[in-house]
């Protein structure tokens, strides 16, 4: 049996494919266990999976701080592992010094290097415009890594480990994988043999619709849906997207998620839910409007459900012009939207054109992603580079 430790200090994006593929090596007879932010222990110990809590770090923790936090934990969750796949900056470290691979996972195209996209726009930056140059931008980018130098070099020493020459490099291996779908996001050389694509990692999800949601669905035309995650909601965001629904005769969903959003009155045109099976409910709308977070993004288009993004911020911006380029939805511009630009951007979501496009690319989507991954983890065995 093949021990796993799977890790990353993110946000429920993040967290989310890990658990995808922890319960598809758990179905395969194997050991898998997580180690992540602690905001999900619950979540995952209702889920029967070993799980260690493994802080994100505050704003103003030093990168010393940053690094000898996971180093200790890392080591720990470890032990007695064959194998771990992180994002985080020391994981490669920890496996070396414990003598196991490590595998990096990405599960945006742009997270990885390539003269054919620009880096993830890192903070409040502007995505890089069509005309940007590329290597000198991943030449900055990697320059950002070797921030991380000296702290991790620090731990490495106490560990008898030699210096990190590329820091980027050491995190993002020579062989990383993509967990994104070939189709909704594929690499864009898919003969390079640096890069193994596994397709995304979806946790399944079998809970039924509440009562309430399905009396709503049931009630009428096929509502728009607008959900935001963990996102926060700038000012007004509710009665904006109500509004913009409304202009086009539509009736709509508003999940509340952490982002607060509410109704603006009691008409019955509309609903606020909590959490919700998406896949099953994506199937059973008109649209789905958000800010492009990847786990949406592909159980909209899984679904079949034509997509409106609001990017802000990392690779929203990605996922907003692949849904445009593919003609399975609207990207709107990014920042707050105004109701006018919401109702322009929605009415042509729902397009009959681009609603059937929609149905008929998500014939195209591959949803054994996390099975794959799973597999190749096996066959591969403990003794692999990956």
């Amino acid at each position: 049996m093949m021990r796993v430790l799977l890790s990353t200090i993110g946000s429920r994006g993040d967290v989310q494919p890990l658990v995808a593929l922890a319960l598809q090596l758990r179905s395969l007879g194997q050991e898998a266990r997580l180690c992540v932010p602690p905001r999900f222990r619950d979540w995952i110990d209702g889920l029967r999976l070993p799980v260690t809590p493994l802080s994100p770090g505050r704003r103003d923790q030093t990168r010393e701080a940053t690094v000898a936090a996971q180093f200790e934990t890392l080591a720990a969750a470890a032990r007695g592992c064959d194998v771990i796949v992180g994002t985080t900056i020391a994981a490669p470290s920890v496996a070396e010094w414990m003598g196991i691979p490590y595998v990096f996972a990405a599960f945006c195209p742009i997270l990885l290097p390539s003269p054919h996209h620009a880096p993830l726009p890192r903070g409040g930056e502007a995505p890089a415009t069509a005309t940007a140059d590329h290597c000198a931008l991943w030449a900055q980018d990697a320059r950002r890594w070797d921030s991380w130098r000296p702290a991790l070099d620090a731990h490495r020493t106490s560990a008898g480990l030699g210096p990190v020459c590329d820091v980027r490099r050491h995190v993002l291996t020579g062989r990383p994988w993509l967990a994104a779908d070939p189709a909704l996001a594929p690499w864009p050389d898919p003969a390079d043999p640096a890069v193994f694509q596994t397709g995304a990692w979806i946790l399944p999800d079998a809970r039924p619709l509440s009562p309430e949601l399905e009396a709503f669905l049931a009630a009428g035309e096929p509502p728009v849906y607008f959900g935001f995650g963990s996102s926060r909601a700038p000012r007004d965001l509710s009665r904006v997207m109500i509004a913009a629904a409304r202009a086009l005769g539509r009736r709509a969903i508003v999940s509340r998620g952490w982002a607060g959003l509410s109704l603006v009155d009691d008409a019955p045109d509309c609903l606020a839910i909590g959490d919700a099976n998406h896949p099953a409910l994506f199937e059973r709308v008109a649209a789905v409007v958000h800010h492009g977070g990847a786990g949406t993004t592909t159980a909209a288009a899984l679904a079949g459900a034509p997509q409106v993004i609001i990017p802000q911020i990392s690779d929203q911006h990605y996922w907003a012009r692949r849904i445009h380029h593919l003609g399975i939805g609207s990207a709107h511009a990014p920042g707050t939207p105004t109701t006018e630009s919401l109702a322009s951007a929605l009415e042509h979501a729902v397009r009959p054109c681009v609603a059937a496009r929609a149905v008929s690319f998500a014939t195209m989507v591959r949803s054994d992603g996390a099975h794959a991954a799973a597999q190749r983890l096996i066959a591969t065995g403990p003794q692999s580079s990956f």
